[in-house]
């Protein structure tokens, strides 16, 4: 009973922050993302101390101070996706040419040109709704993705109806047949847009992240192998309000030589060189709230 009414009042929340955050002014939900970051923040609870530990290992010279700093900036970059997210939808959509900057986005247009189908992989930095939109609503790409099955039920269909509105297509990141249909879209030249940088599953390939061990998904590697298609790791981060920036990375081959198991490690940890590249640039936008590297999660296990 206590898990249902728990279930009923997570639904409810985000409800209303999709029914009620759109209809503020901009200025009124940018202040007001700020004030809820800054609350918790200050309440120093289990997920902004995970925050400062995972950025402890980002930052390995900073300090405490320093630390305290950069967690109370990601928390308030945290809010800002979150303020973002329950305004898309309403969004005029000439807005995601202007208020979305990506760098070498040349190399996204030529893999599309090209015909092979596109992974395109990112970390969980700034506001990948928001990207996601950029590339629907501004460079007219639609593509597919994946999405956690989050409880209680109506939670995750929300985020369903929420991301199709942007023109995303939307799989259950556990289906049965996710892998399958990615890969048609692929092979009739489509777009692939996943989050990849963090994979609890017994299926997650062991990369080196900032030095300790972590792992990150197979499927980009795998998608990449099996379909022929083009895999290019993106970071973002944030600018002064509304402005995200961004970086589509180089192509990610597929080694001439070794076993699949070999290649998709070795293009594996080539996608997290590239995220990591972005996350130590700008940390503070990198919202990893849930233990992510090995050894602590043994930590947590022990």
């Amino acid at each position: 009973m206590a898990g249902r009414v728990q279930d009923k009042l997570v639904d409810a929340v985000y409800g209303l922050g999709w029914a009620g955050v759109k209809k503020l002014p901009e200025p009124a939900a940018v202040a007001l993302g700020r004030r809820i970051a800054d609350y918790a923040w200050k309440k120093r609870g289990k997920s902004v101390l995970r925050l400062e530990s995972n950025l402890a290992r980002v930052v390995p010279d900073a300090g405490p101070e320093r630390l305290r700093e950069l967690s109370k900036a990601g928390m308030r970059s945290y809010m800002r996706y979150w303020m973002e997210s329950f305004r898309l939808p309403a969004m005029d959509p000439a807005r995601f040419g202007t208020d979305v900057e990506m760098k070498d986005v040349h190399i996204l247009r030529e893999a599309m040109a090209s015909g092979r189908g596109v992974v395109v992989a990112l970390p969980h930095l700034a506001n990948w709704d928001l990207a996601g939109a950029w590339a629907t609503g501004h460079l007219g790409y639609p593509f597919t993705t994946v999405a956690e099955r989050l409880k209680p039920e109506s939670l995750y269909d929300r985020f369903v109806a929420y991301r199709e509105s942007l023109g995303m297509e939307v799989l259950p990141h556990n289906g049965p047949s996710s892998f399958g249909t990615l890969a048609r879209r692929l092979r009739s030249g489509g777009l692939v847009c996943l989050v990849a940088d963090r994979d609890l599953s017994a299926s997650g390939v062991r990369v080196d992240f900032f030095g300790s061990a972590a792992r990150m998904p197979a499927g980009p590697a795998l998608l990449a192998q099996q379909t022929g298609a083009v895999l290019l790791p993106a970071t973002l981060y944030y600018g002064d309000a509304p402005k995200m920036h961004g970086r589509i990375h180089p192509e990610v081959p597929v080694p001439a030589t070794g076993t699949r198991t070999e290649k998709t490690a070795a293009m594996t940890q080539a996608v997290a060189d590239a995220f990591a590249q972005g996350i130590a640039e700008h940390p503070e936008d990198w919202h990893m709230l849930q233990r992510l590297w090995l050894d602590d999660l043994e930590e947590r296990a022990r």
